[in-house]
């Protein structure tokens, strides 16, 4: 402790200097995003301003930033000026220099991603290793610095988090950056929206304002905040009137004019704008043209913005009350600056030419516009907003400092560990970084357990003069807040204080739910959906009784009601008429079949097989009327499983006349003397065996599944109407049974898809590998849709599927052949299917 003390008062001597330059302003470089050093601290800073259009974004390095942001160029001087001023006290960290590299983010999570991969990249290398076990991976820096916003620093965050690199962050106020087991290694020197919304809360309640309108913009700053501050007035007996959010990528103007309406229709008079700045400015263009005057509350997200203050037209908008972090001036920074830019352009002029490449990478340099810089420019550091917030900068690096100070075991002349001998880790920063306690220029720096410090806010009125505006400081926040009233010049015609009270009338199907206990203050909630307002006067909303359930705004409650595929409706006839016209074409097939059933044609197409497989199909085609109509317990005992038996059985047929293909084509030699039993008994088998086990399978689901009386009885009434269908439970076995037809599709498809074809002879296993994938790619493709389809378009789409599946198998198997009855009989010869009935070996194809 003795020895901090006296590094403090060292550093106070070394930035006396009786009105001069300090002595460490001679070792001043001109480089002014990277230094060596014996260890490197990164920094990530909004140098440079998006230029590109992000929706036309093709390529991944296609986000383009070419137009400097001075104040992310100014913070990025903070940061060399205090690396500068470490290194020049040998007492903090004795023989060890600290360097650092600054990268620009663009304010852009397209662009913080890359500089971040490179700080994470091994020790002088450009690689990110990938390893099992990262505890002894020495990384290019040992910190970050950085970023300036809680978007950004939510994607850095989980990512050094990951290395348990620290991460000081001067600008994100996010209060998810305070969840350790997130972002373990991410700390702050700014305080978060939580102790922002808080101080918000305790300033409405000093003017006893409890009717406000919080407006905040659409990400995750606004949106946490605007939730945090309408939290916390609620417990703090304030009304929040109106809650809106402003677009940051769209058009914004819309939005804005539809809040203002609102804010006007509400008679609020004090307004919170939780919002970035870029999105604040174009929300005060518009308050600007609709002439509205209010009480203004600004967060520290735009409160000092100079685009916003110098807008014109500001001072008519009426009181703007502000948050700015509690912090010391850095006396020596402006002359810091002057001094690195004069040296700057002396070593310009001593130039022959222009020392920068324009096509350099903006990672080796993020800013080629600096190399113009010069002492006029210095002006950059000397703006309110910088001034406020470069001590949050400054003191996150000084808190780097003196947890490298405990990590190296250093004392005022010595350290017991050196980054040239011994292996740092930034594991072991962050251990000690965590526990650090420091005083910075009288200001004492603390940090709880989430990494937030416990600075406070000072309280800033704008005061506006001849088309300039600057703040007075009227009081501050620390737990409690302090403000002198006298100081502020209210827009009131008399210069009083604005009131702001609350009314509200509700309409039919809403309540009023008291915001902070006072009666007086309201808002009118719709009563949601399972809830009805029972009497006009009603403070909260009435549950509906068991069994019964209401739409939004209801003032009853009804009994569900159930809908189902009517006969007359649009889907059922035009089911019905699809498949009276499938079946007619089976019908059609089966009559030309029955008409040729001695012929050569369809003993190969497996004779009584091919009738059984037709009238199968017929039967699954009828079947799908148990989908139609009003349900009941026995229709839904049948539907699913003959839905599923009808496709098995033509399935089995096929595969039995695959497995008569195979005989005969993969064993010529031994297939004449088993044909016969294979096209007779043997085929019969396979059927029956088949059939049977899907016969298990079926009644295994109505045996396991419930009633349709059962499944309706164990509804969570959560609706007022529903499609009807039968319960499909359980899932399993229901998949169970489909899984076979299409394992019966697949083998039959597998058994036929190599085989020879004979040559100047019928191709019947070609039929059969057709048949057999276009049933498999019907079901496959058909299981995703299915998944996310609504209840009544479930039983559509099965019935659909159903058809197409039922004229996949007719169309692949039965066409090709009536196609050669009809168009060309005489081709229906034993010749022309000798292999398939005698299994007769197969003649190679000819000319091949």
């Amino acid at each position: 402790m003795t020895g901090q003390w006296m590094l403090l008062a060292l550093c106070c001597l070394l930035r006396s200097g009786h009105g001069e330059n300090p002595a460490w302003f001679q070792n001043i470089t001109t480089s002014l995003f990277k230094s060596q050093g014996d260890l490197l601290l990164g920094g990530l800073f909004p140098i440079n301003e998006l230029t590109s259009n992000l929706s036309e974004q093709l390529e991944p390095g296609d986000i383009h930033c070419n137009r400097i942001n001075q104040y992310g160029l100014a913070l990025a001087l903070v940061m060399k000026f205090t690396v500068d001023e470490i290194n020049a006290i040998p007492e903090l960290l004795p023989e060890i220099t600290v360097g650092f590299e600054n990268y620009d983010c663009c304010n852009q999570p397209g662009v913080v991603i890359q500089p971040t991969l490179r700080f994470l990249s091994a020790a002088a290398s450009e690689d990110v290793e990938v390893k099992c076990n990262y505890t002894e991976y020495a990384t290019r820096v040992m910190a970050v610095i950085g970023p300036c916003s809680s978007e950004l620093a939510t994607i850095t965050g989980k990512l050094l988090g990951f290395f348990l690199m620290p991460q000081v962050s001067y600008g994100a106020t996010s209060e998810d950056l305070s969840d350790k087991i997130q972002y373990p290694s991410f700390m702050r020197t700014t305080p978060s929206d939580h102790w922002q919304a808080k101080a918000v809360v305790q300033l409405l309640q000093e003017f006893s304002w409890n009717w406000v309108a919080v407006v905040g913009s659409d990400d995750g700053y606004g949106k946490q905040g605007k939730q945090q501050l309408s939290s916390m007035a609620a417990d703090g007996n304030i009304c929040v009137a109106y809650e809106g959010l402003i677009p940051v990528y769209d058009n914004p103007v819309p939005v804005i004019l539809d809040i203002l309406d609102h804010i006007v229709e509400a008679n609020v008079g004090v307004v919170v704008v939780f919002a970035t700045y870029q999105v604040t400015t174009a929300f005060f263009r518009e308050v600007i043209m609709r002439n509205l005057t209010a009480v203004w509350v600004a967060t520290t997200s735009w409160a000092l913005y100079s685009d916003l203050n110098q807008l014109p037209g500001m001072g008519s908008v009426g009181t703007v009350l502000a948050f700015s972090d509690i912090t010391q001036p850095l006396s020596l920074l402006s002359p810091y600056v002057r001094e690195l830019f004069s040296r700057m352009q002396e070593e310009r002029l001593q130039q022959s030419q222009r020392q920068t490449d324009p096509n350099i990478s903006p990672l080796d340099n993020p800013c080629l516009g600096c190399w113009d810089l010069s002492p006029e420019n210095a002006s950059i550091v000397d703006t309110v907003l910088v001034q406020r917030t470069a001590f949050s900068v400054y003191a996150a690096i000084y808190t780097l400092a003196y947890a490298l100070h405990h990590t190296l075991g250093c004392n005022e002349t010595r350290c017991s560990r050196h980054p040239k001998r011994d292996k740092i880790y930034p594991w072991q920063l962050l251990e000690k970084l965590q526990n650090i306690s420091l005083n910075l220029n009288g200001t004492k720096l603390d940090f709880d357990q989430m990494g937030n410090p416990d600075i406070g806010y000072d309280i800033l009125v704008w005061v506006f003069g001849n088309h300039t505006i600057t703040f007075q400081n009227i009081g501050n926040f620390n737990q409690i807040i302090t403000i002198n009233k006298d100081l502020i010049k209210w827009h009131t015609a008399n210069f009083t204080v604005p009131t702001s009270t609350c009314s509200s009338e509700c309409q039919t199907g809403q309540v009023h739910i008291v915001k902070g206990f006072h009666s007086c203050c309201f808002d009118c909630i719709d009563c949601q959906e399972g809830t009805f307002q029972n009497n006009t006067d009603d403070i909260q909303c009435t549950v509906c009784p068991d069994g019964q359930w209401s739409t939004l705004r209801s003032t009853y409650c009804v009994l569900p009601t159930f809908t189902y595929l009517s006969w007359i409706s649009y889907e059922a006839i035009g089911l019905v008429l699809a498949g009276v016209l499938i079946l007619c074409c089976q019908a059609w097939v089966g009559v030309l079949f029955f008409r040729h059933r001695s012929t050569p044609l369809v003993r190969a197409a497996g004779g009584k097989l091919a009738g059984l497989c037709l009238a199968s199909l017929m039967g699954g085609c009828a079947s799908v009327v148990l989908f139609l109509g009003e349900p009941g317990n026995v229709v839904c005992s049948l539907q699913q499983p003959l839905n599923a038996f009808f496709p098995t059985v033509a399935l089995s047929a096929i595969l039995a006349v695959s497995l008569q293909i195979v005989c005969v084509i993969e064993f010529p030699e031994r297939a004449p003397a088993h044909l016969e039993n294979l096209r007779t008994s043997g085929s019969w088998m396979v059927v029956l065996a088949c059939c049977g086990i899907q016969a298990g399978l079926t009644g295994w689901f109505v045996q396991q599944g419930p009633s349709l009386t059962d499944y309706v009885a164990s509804l969570q009434v959560n609706f007022v109407t529903r499609f009807l269908r039968c319960p499909v439970e359980p899932v399993l076995n229901f998949g169970l049974m489909m899984a076979f037809n299409g394992l019966l599709a697949l083998v039959s498809f597998m058994c036929t898809f190599m085989a020879v074809k004979p040559a100047r002879q019928y191709n019947l296993s070609r039929d059969v590998t057709i048949s057999g994938l276009a049933y498999c790619v019907t079901w496959v493709l058909f299981i995703p849709i299915y998944a996310g389809l609504s209840d009544k378009n479930k039983s559509i789409g099965q019935v659909t599927v159903t058809f197409l599946s039922n004229m996949a198998l007719m169309g692949s198997y039965y066409l090709p052949k009536c196609h050669l009855l009809v168009k060309h009989p005489e081709l229906n010869t034993d010749d022309y299917f000798r292999t398939y009935l005698e299994g007769a070996p197969p003649i190679a194809p000819e000319g091949d």
